[in-house]
This record gives structure tokens, sequence and C-alpha cells, in this order.
């Protein structure tokens, strides 16, 4: 598979999800996913309506995260948040699943949640799953990508970006050998360079979360 910097280009959802975000980090963000061809800009919920705003008549996407970075909040909460942020401009939602429920074997629970987002959502709003595969065993992986299987997400993705680790060749492997072509990955979390991006590509990711967006397309490199 070869692969050219604008068409990893067209995968990425250029992030931007510190603590210390202000707007005008997020409007910098937006004009360097429209200069660039990102996919979407990936921001937190308190930002959606500004993205919204500065990617109106481009086709850069809106995409901001739910239950972010712990997947903590109740089920409730987690349904709320995704329903204001599509209301604000969202078109796409990347939830954290409960990884305390998940190392409990609360299968049920999780997927159950899931299907409550999605059923909070227009049909036509992306919603991906972040599983957070740098604190999961191997079969806790293979376990939630089973559930995002059976379940009304769109994308299983690996990572917050704030746990002890992000996307690995081998999590994209694995998930993909689960989920063939039923539900989509997104890589996240650690990706660098134009190389690993297209290693993860390959390995089958279809979507990638970066931050390092603007130098893995401007860098050294084919």
């Amino acid at each position: 598979m070869t692969l050219s910097k604008q068409e990893i280009a067209s995968l990425i959802d250029h992030t931007y999800l510190k603590p210390d975000a202000t707007a005008r980090h997020i409007e910098r963000l937006c004009s360097e996913a429209v200069q660039h061809n990102f996919f979407s800009v990936c921001i937190p919920p308190a930002f959606v309506s500004l993205a919204h705003s500065c990617l109106k008549d481009t086709p850069v996407k809106t995409c901001t995260v739910i239950g972010f970075p712990l997947g903590f909040n109740t089920s409730a909460i987690k349904c709320f948040e995704a329903e204001r942020a599509v209301r604000d401009g969202a078109q796409e939602v990347d939830m954290v699943i409960n990884i305390g429920a998940l190392h409990q074997g609360h299968h049920d629970y999780i997927e159950k949640e899931i299907n409550m987002v999605a059923a909070s959502i227009p049909e036509d709003v992306v919603l991906k799953v972040i599983i957070e595969t740098a604190l999961l065993s191997g079969e806790q992986k293979k376990a939630a990508a089973q559930i995002v299987l059976q379940s009304d997400a769109h994308f299983i993705k690996t990572s917050t970006g704030y746990a002890k680790g992000g996307a690995t060749v081998e999590d994209v492997k694995l998930l993909k050998s689960i989920l063939g072509d039923t539900k989509n990955i997104k890589a996240s979390g650690g990706i660098r360079t134009l190389e690993f991006a297209k290693q993860l590509v390959k390995a089958g990711a279809s979507r990638l979360g970066c931050s390092s967006s603007v130098e893995i397309v401007e860098g050294a490199g084919s």
C-alpha cells in the first residue's frame, strides 16, 4: 500500500484536547485543517460552536469528545453531552467507555451505554468508541472489540492520548482481525510521523487522531 501525504491528510482528525485550550488554539486548528485538507478537527465540547462556525462552507467536519478523558460519566450525562454537542454543530462524537466496567467484565453495561449514546444523536452523526487500549490486556481488547462490533457505533478508537500509551500497529491489527470491514478503526495517541501513520493505515486504521498533523504532512519523506 502506497499512500501519499495528501491521502494520509484526508484521514486525519486534527486534534487539540489539551486542558489549556483557548479560542485562539481552536481557530488556528481549524485554519490548519482547511489548509491541509484534514478530515476533521477534534476539539473539546465547549468549543464545538466556535469550530463549526470557523469551518462553515468548508469540507472539514467538526468532531468532539464525550465523557473525556476518563469515561466515568454516567450514561445519562454522556447522552446529554452528545446530544448537546450535535446541537452545537458536531458531526462526529468520540465517546470514552467506562474502562472500569470493562475491567469488571460488565460487557452488557458498556454495549447498552454505547447504544444509548447512539440513540441520542441523529443516525448520520458518526459515533466512535474510545476503549483506551493502553489500559487493557489482550483479552480485554478483544472483548472491547466484540462489544463495539455488536453495538450501534461506527468506529472503535484506540486511545484518548491521556493514558500511558497510544496507538500501536499491533493493536490496530488485533482490532481489525475482530471487526473486519464491519466497523472502522481510528488510531490515536502518539502519532507523530508520516511513516507511523502509514503503518497504522496499512494495519487497518481508516482514521487517525493526531495533534502533530501539520508536522506529519509537512515533514520530510514521502
